[in-house]
Formats: C-alpha cells, structure tokens, sequence
C-alpha cells in the first residue's frame, strides 16, 4: 500500500483546493435542509421539480414496499425483474415516444452499458468535450476510437465525422450540467444523418423540464426515435427518485439485454421505488405549473443576476452558475453564502475546466419568489466584498 503514495496524493488535493467532502443531510431532500443541527435554503439540489420528499410518492413507495417488497433479489435476467418494473419500462417508452425503454440503476451504469454494447474495436465514438463523465469513462471503455469535439462546435463534430471509421456514434448531453446550457440537437442530427452516424443523448437534467410535457430535450426540439435512436435519461433529478433508462426501438433494447455486461450482471432496483417514480411520473406529466413555475424562477434570477453584474452562463435552465474562476475565491464565497445560511456548491476542476471554478446554483419549482429575491439579495452583498 505505500506505493501508491496515497498520503501525498490527498495532500496535493488540499493544497489545489480540489478537496471533496461528503455532506450528510439531517433532514429530507427540499429547498429547505439541515445540516449539522444548522437550517440552510438550498440551491444546490437537482430536485428540479421538488418531488424527491412529495407525499403521494412517498406514499406510493410505502405502499409498493409493502406490495412487492423492498430487495429486487437479483438481475433483472434472473428473477429481479417485478411487474412495477415492466410498468414503470412502458411508461417511460410511453412519456418519450419510443418503443421500449430499459431500466438501471444509475445513469453512469446506463452509459457503461449502452456504449460498451454498441461500440468496439474499429468504430467511433464522438464526444462534446464538456459530456458527464460517466460517457467520457463509457467512451474510454469501449474500445472504440475516441474523439471529443468542441463544445458545441458543428465545424468542430462535422471534421470529426469526417475522419469516423466503422459504427459512429455521436454522444451529447441534452443539457450541460455544470453550464445548463442546451446543445444544438437538430443541428447535431443533420449532420448524423449526412455521416449514417447515429446520436445519442443523455438527457440527465432536461428530462422532466423541458418540452410541453416535461420529456425533455428531444421533445423540446420535436426529435424523433429515428433521429435519436438513443436517449438515456434519469430518474434522480426531476423525477425526485433514484436510477435510470435507455429508451430507444426495439431492436436497441434487445441488444442491450443481450449484450450490455452492466444490465446483465446488476441486481435489479427496489420494485418499490418503481412505484415510487411511476408516481413521481403521473405527477410530471399532469402537473404543468411546476414547469411553468420554474421558468418563471429562472428568469427572475437571471434579470436580478445580470442587474448585479454576475458572470453568468448561458443558460436558459434550471441550472444557473456563476463563474468565478479561481477555486479558492469560488470556496470562500461558497463558504459566506453558508454562514447567511445559503447552500450552493463551489464547482472545481477536475470537474469543470481549469480556472472555470463556479458557484453552481440550481432552481427548483419548489422555490418561491422571495427564495430568489433572497439570494439575489445575499449575492449583492457578498460578491462586491469578496471582489475588492
């Protein structure tokens, strides 16, 4: 063990302020938490539709642990896959206009699987350069020829494309996580289509949120299954439960029963929570104010942002940072906006580019009016002392 240098290596972490440390929460996911006997309002959670504490999907977990049990008790492939989960399978193929749709759970196991099946020696995989991690490391595994584009750059992917060999596959977020900006998907699947390439999207933090009936990116932008053939989309975020899915035709799903290592070797999720999520989901799809709402939020954060002089990004989303740039200064005032009792999370590198350091801030439908004139109110008084 003490080759590995494990000591000088979490040193050189904390001396390049990129030190992580868990938070443990003394209350339940919401706007409002506790953290250390201590009441904080938070805008750090991607509990963009404020479902993760609801009521009735809690109820419904409650009532499905008490129906179906609480352990999936194996692989799908085995015995692990419970009628919830089927249900669940065909209301998600259902809500994005596909075929079938498969459950996992997470969203990193889903893009393991999904890339380590489709792709292998001889063939391509293009990335944007600011994708989760979770398709970088999918892309890394592959064995595929690996090759990110700028950012959002169609002269940079067109190139790209241009030298693909074998099966291509072009990989984006829907929306960026650590910027909440959109990437340009009609413009992505034009040139696809010119390079028989196919696309696919991991809509982690669109689903839910955009498009008139929350199913996200690929809604917003009125794209079909042939032009996306597939879409990979999470339950913990605007959904408010846990785990993931691939939705795609059916052919795409077999392959993956047959051929995705991670579906195939993984204890399936609580049927439980199953239940959970296909309530969390009636919810998204009936209830439109939480969306309406939201877009109000956003846009009065950005108005009394861009009066205060901040560096915003360019996002129309739920997620709303500012750049700061260095990480220590993004630490203190993270660390300020805590003593005000405000939770936002500083964003570092490896996470995000070298001196891109940011205040992560994210609304939720569930935040009012006077949550955002409070942090607008917070910042104004923050900011202009820690940039003298």
């Amino acid at each position: 063990m003490k080759s590995l240098n494990l000591k000088e290596r979490l040193a050189q972490q904390q001396a390049a302020q990129l030190y992580r440390r868990p938070v443990c929460l003394e209350s339940p996911q919401g706007v409002q938490i506790r953290i250390q006997g201590r009441e904080y309002l938070s805008f750090a959670s991607n509990d963009y539709l404020g479902l993760a504490n609801h009521p009735d999907v809690v109820a419904a977990l409650q009532q499905g642990a008490a129906t179906w049990g609480v352990g999936g008790g194996a692989a799908h492939l085995v015995t692990g896959h419970l009628l919830p989960h089927q249900q669940l399978e065909e209301a998600l193929a259902h809500w994005t206009g596909r075929e079938r749709a498969l459950l996992f759970s997470s969203g990193y196991q889903a893009n393991l699987a999904v890339i380590s099946a489709l792709l292998g020696s001889g063939d391509t995989l293009l990335h944007d350069r600011l994708n989760h991690a979770s398709l970088l490391d999918a892309g890394r595994l592959s064995g595929a020829r690996f090759s990110r584009y700028l950012h959002n750059d169609m002269d940079s992917l067109s190139t790209r494309l241009s030298r693909a060999r074998g099966n291509t596959l072009i990989a984006t977020d829907g929306v960026f996580s650590m910027d909440g900006d959109l990437a340009p998907l009609p413009d992505i699947c034009r040139l696809a289509q010119q390079q028989d390439a196919w696309v696919m999207v991991d809509d982690a933090h669109g689903l839910g949120v955009l498009g008139k009936t929350g199913a996200g990116s690929l809604e917003l932008f009125n794209l079909s299954s042939q032009e996306v053939p597939v879409l990979m989309g999470t339950l913990g975020k605007a959904l408010g439960t846990s785990g993931a899915f691939i939705a795609g035709s059916h052919e795409l799903i077999e392959a993956l029963i047959q051929f995705a290592r991670p579906y195939i070797y993984s204890t399936s999720s609580s049927p439980a929570l199953a239940c959970a999520t296909l309530e969390s989901l009636r919810i998204v799809q009936k209830e439109h104010w939480r969306r309406q709402h939201l877009q109000q939020l956003i846009a009065l954060f950005r108005q009394g942002a861009q009066t205060l002089g901040l560096q915003l990004m360019p996002s129309t989303t739920a997620i709303q940072p500012i750049l700061i740039g260095d990480s220590a200064q993004a630490m203190r005032l993270a660390q300020q906006l805590q003593e005000h009792d405000l939770w936002i999370t500083a964003i570092r590198p490896p996470t995000v580019p070298n001196s891109s350091a940011r205040l992560r801030i994210t609304l939720s439908a569930a935040h009012s009016t006077a949550h955002i004139e409070r942090l607008l109110e917070t910042l104004a008084n923050i900011l202009p002392k820690e940039q003298e």
